[in-house]
């Protein structure tokens, strides 16, 4: 049997931005005020068509297999775990930001304490079998969770239906574990208003 590698997709059309998911990670895993763990940044886009269309790109850590934050990590406090998550053991943490500054992604946030959080995929939660907080709330059902390597599993059943999904800045080569249906069509797609985050300006419009 393989290495069990738990991992998620979310598909773009069924994402309808509603922000339940950053929510119910808030309040599941306590997330302090300014700080998330999931986001999604909204945007519109000019379609093929000439149309404008909403875009809703949800975005937090990617469980990367090669994850620069375990690489540049002095203690070991950013690791892989045997589900191939990445977490952050916060009794090894010493607040150094290195693994903050190393993460393309930019997920990472220190807390008042000095220690590093970001998401764990609910790693409390589905280390009993349960769904972490932002899937199970998602109410457009746009998030699948599950074991990558299980060809059984949905999530892996949905993937090879997308021919593979996409993944955010592939060129790096970490093999993430977050995918996304619809992404690359989203990109090639322009910008056509600010970017917003939680119904904040994150990015002006630049026309």
């Amino acid at each position: 049997m393989s290495e069990r590698k738990l991992g998620m997709l979310i598909d773009l059309s069924l994402c309808i931005g509603c922000n339940a998911c950053t929510v119910a990670c808030k309040r599941e895993n306590d997330v302090p005020l300014g700080a998330f763990n999931t986001w999604i940044e909204s945007f519109d886009v000019e379609r093929p068509d000439g149309r404008i269309a909403r875009a809703n790109v949800p975005k937090q850590c990617n469980h990367c297999a090669d994850a620069p934050c375990v690489r540049v990590c002095p203690t070991g406090a950013s690791y892989r775990a045997e589900d191939g998550t990445v977490q952050i053991d916060q009794d090894k943490c010493i607040g150094c930001k290195y693994c903050m500054a190393a993460c393309p992604y930019q997920v990472r946030y220190q807390v008042e304490s000095g220690e590093v959080q970001k998401c764990t995929f609910c790693h409390h939660r589905t280390s009993v079998g349960l769904l972490p907080a932002c899937v199970g709330t998602c109410v457009g059902y746009a998030r699948t969770f599950g074991d990558l390597n299980d060809p059984e599993s949905d999530i892996a059943k949905r993937l090879a239906e997308a021919d593979g999904g996409d993944v955010l800045y592939e060129d790096l080569g970490l093999n993430p574990s977050l995918y996304y249906i619809g992404l690359k069509e989203t990109e090639a797609m322009p910008v056509a208003s600010a970017i917003h985050r939680g119904g904040n300006v994150m990015k002006p419009y630049e026309g």
